[in-house]
């Protein structure tokens, strides 16, 4: 109600209710500026650099995929990768899947 009882005191000042008008949508404006700094931009951040490390992944990598599987990439094709995961087994995934690429030998030593 307070807002109400603002506007009508502003309304019989005259020209000070554009100041009360312009902190009204100060605040809004502020909250979008911080939102973008914190939540947009790192998650556009991270996403670029996902399809940056899907985009490299090449036959031989070694991987481990968002379900905690390690394994060699055997194949990749645009959408889909095969990747073996012990001898003479091999699964085939979503490329979108697989969560980092590891260092060579990583999947020897584990």
């Amino acid at each position: 109600m307070d807002f109400f009882i603002n506007t009508a005191n502003a309304q019989a000042a005259g020209a000070g209710g554009s100041q009360s008008m312009l902190s009204a949508l100060l605040l809004p404006v502020l909250l979008l500026v911080v939102f973008y700094f914190l939540l947009i931009r790192p998650q556009n951040k991270r996403a670029k650099e996902q399809r940056e490390m899907l985009s490299k992944v090449a036959v031989g990598d070694e991987v481990a995929t968002t379900g905690g599987i390690l394994g060699k990439v055997t194949d990749v094709g645009e959408q889909f990768l095969t990747l073996e995961i012990a001898s003479g087994v091999s699964v085939k995934l979503q490329k979108f899947q697989v969560a980092q690429v590891l260092p060579k030998g990583t999947v020897k030593s584990a």
